[in-house]
């Protein structure tokens, strides 16, 4: 006899006998696994992923574009992981959530122009937040792989990078709060 158990994404047979101690499952534990797999097929139907699903960059054709195995040697293995995966930084880990001078924040990965610092404010969340993209610097896509959530996901309009999220409980004048990687971003001090 064998039985199946749900995990995350993927599905699992074993044996019984490697499962010293453990009776064969009940009926109502075979239905709960059974109603749980149609669940999960029913979402990976409706192109819904779990939390935790791995992210990446968009598809589509950029200006700039590399492999990974490219990109890897262009970017730290933070940058690549946040840049090309939609990872999420630490909070209060990058040094430009607490950059006040003038300047331009670009994409660390090509160098696109994405926000000016005028634009930055203390959204007290830990990351950079901006209240405003610079024209033609960012675009959006849905994010999905919240699973119950669905956020905006913001990405670099020139290679397709993965920047952070959007949300709308910014501060006036846009109610718009871009909420950013700092290991995504560099920053261009104004020479004035």
């Amino acid at each position: 006899m064998r039985y199946t158990t749900v995990m995350s994404e993927s599905i699992v047979e074993a044996p019984l006998a490697s499962r010293p101690g453990r009776r064969a499952p009940s009926r109502r534990g075979f239905f709960v696994a059974a109603a749980t797999t149609v669940g999960a097929l029913a979402l990976g139907r409706l192109g819904l992923r779990t939390a935790g699903a791995a992210g990446s960059v968009p598809a589509g054709h950029y200006a700039v574009s590399y492999s990974d195995a490219e990109w890897r040697k262009r970017l730290s293995p933070a940058q690549f992981a946040v840049l090309r995966h939609a990872g999420t930084e630490e909070p209060n880990s990058s040094p430009l959530e607490f950059e006040t001078h003038a300047g331009t924040f670009v994409c660390a990965a090509c160098s696109q122009r994405l926000f000016a610092s005028k634009t930055k404010f203390d959204s007290g969340t830990g990351w950079p937040s901006f209240y405003e993209a610079l024209p033609g610097g960012i675009a959006t896509s849905i994010d999905d792989s919240m699973m119950l959530e669905r956020r905006t996901e913001v990405h670099c309009a020139r290679c397709g990078s993965h920047i952070g999220h959007l949300f709308d409980d910014g501060p006036k004048p846009t109610g718009l709060r871009y909420c950013m990687n700092g290991v995504a971003m560099l920053f261009e001090r104004d020479r004035t």
